[in-house]
């Protein structure tokens, strides 16, 4: 009993006070109210599980208030108290959405039975509206794992598709650079420029290797390399490759490297990804003539019970903090906690899949980092990413090596056909 909220509403003190004591030597405390205006006024301060009200009240009367209950506390039961002659405003209170109603003078058992079965349809309706959420999250979780399904399925065949043209391109350019160091071609007119074409054709079948493999990331090991990445370097190197996209839409890129800032021990291919999805989404955001900063500095790693677990992954507190900052269209309030979900994307049809900040997320989660984004309509977004000095890897059984975000929604590998 001590678990129901109980407000007694009676213009009558005595009986109100009567009813307080009695119910309070059954385990209930129960409010108090004097009138239909202050019944409003406390529920906005303190809910209650159910309402016990008079009908006949000075001012505001019983299904006046019962209206606005129904309206602005739908989930609170109400039991009226009516005298003998006016039992048909009872049944008009029923009609108007009351648990039931009682006639004056009230027999306190009766009073006290009608209260536990107004109190136990509450909980079978929050227990009701528990299992309707429920089913919608699981609903909603199997549209995802489905997409997932196909999506690794999709990945695995593409990633091999493509990695056999990728296999022919970069023997045919290892070739060529061959032919290059013949001595019968010392003379070649433009050979430097050649030879620089050929180092930027073997450098882009790196990366489209990497990039199939980030998609195999889904339905394979984890296979991160950690190496000392110099965050100046891995910065520039990123812009380099998205230099032309940045010229054609005229994009300021201001560079703010705090100076000691120096290197981190990481994955440089995944935090490169990483860069270029937050830098091409920036890019798109800003359309044309904007700015993008990009600032780095050593901070603490964050405190907090989300991050600890983080901590058992990394060999010191210290960290540093990657933002890019943009001066684009901004995210509405709505989207700032979808953003980050897979196939989320508000680009139209065909020119997003939904899947960089996804992936993003996922790479920086799995370098022991953290990744947070600010923004408001109109005054462009910020990323901001906290990244340990020193990461390690941490050793799993093979089972549980695979892609994290699958296994936390219960999806076998193995459907996805992967090797």
């Amino acid at each position: 009993m001590e678990n129901i909220r109980v407000l007694l509403v009676d213009d009558e003190e005595n009986f109100r006070d009567v009813m307080a004591r009695r119910l309070g030597k059954r385990g209930v405390i129960p409010g108090k109210a004097e009138s239909g205006e202050k019944c409003l006024s406390v529920l906005e301060k303190e809910p209650a599980d159910v309402v016990v009200l008079d009908v006949k009240m000075p001012g505001m009367d019983g299904l006046e208030v019962l209206r606005h209950l129904r309206e602005k506390h739908p989930g609170t039961e109400v039991i009226l108290l009516t005298g003998h002659a006016t039992t048909s405003d009872g049944v008009q209170g029923i009609k108007s959405g009351a648990f039931d109603y009682l006639t004056k003078p009230v027999e306190f058992e009766h009073l006290l039975g009608k209260i536990k079965q107004a109190w136990e349809k509450t909980q079978w309706l929050k227990e009701k509206q528990r299992e309707t959420e429920f089913r919608e999250k699981m609903a909603k979780q199997m549209i995802v794992t489905e997409r997932l399904a196909s999506l690794g399925t999709l990945a695995t065949g593409v990633a091999h598709e493509i990695n056999n043209p990728l296999a022919i391109i970069a023997e045919a350019a290892g070739w060529m650079g061959l032919l290059l160091k013949k001595e019968e071609l010392s003379g070649m007119p433009r050979k430097t420029d050649f030879e620089n074409a050929l180092k930027k054709i073997e450098s882009s079948v790196e990366r489209a290797k990497r990039i199939t493999h980030q998609l195999l990331d889904f339905v394979q090991k984890d296979n991160s390399v950690l190496s000392e990445v110099d965050i100046k370097e891995l910065v520039e190197g990123s812009l380099r490759l998205l230099n032309r996209e940045i010229l054609n839409k005229d994009v300021e890129i201001i560079q703010k490297i705090k100076h000691g800032v120096g290197s981190i021990r990481s994955d440089s291919y995944q935090l490169r990804q990483v860069l270029i999805n937050l830098l091409t989404n920036a890019i798109h955001a800003i359309g044309t003539c904007g700015k993008i900063t990009i600032s780095c500095k050593s901070v603490s790693l964050p405190s907090g019970p989300e991050i600890r677990e983080k901590r058992e992954k990394v060999s010191s507190v210290e960290a540093v903090e990657l933002r890019v900052q943009d001066t684009g269209e901004g995210v509405p309030k709505e989207n700032l906690k979808k953003i980050f979900d897979p196939f989320f994307s508000t680009k139209i049809p065909g020119k997003g899949t939904g899947l960089g900040l996804f992936v993003t997320s996922g790479i920086i989660d799995k370098l022991g980092g953290n990744i947070e984004v600010e923004s408001q309509v109109g005054q462009g977004a910020v990323f901001c990413i906290t990244l340990p000095r020193y990461h390690k890897i941490e050793q799993q059984p093979e089972n549980n090596s695979r892609s994290g975000f699958l296994e936390k929604i219960g999806f076998s590998v193995n459907k996805f056909g992967a090797r």
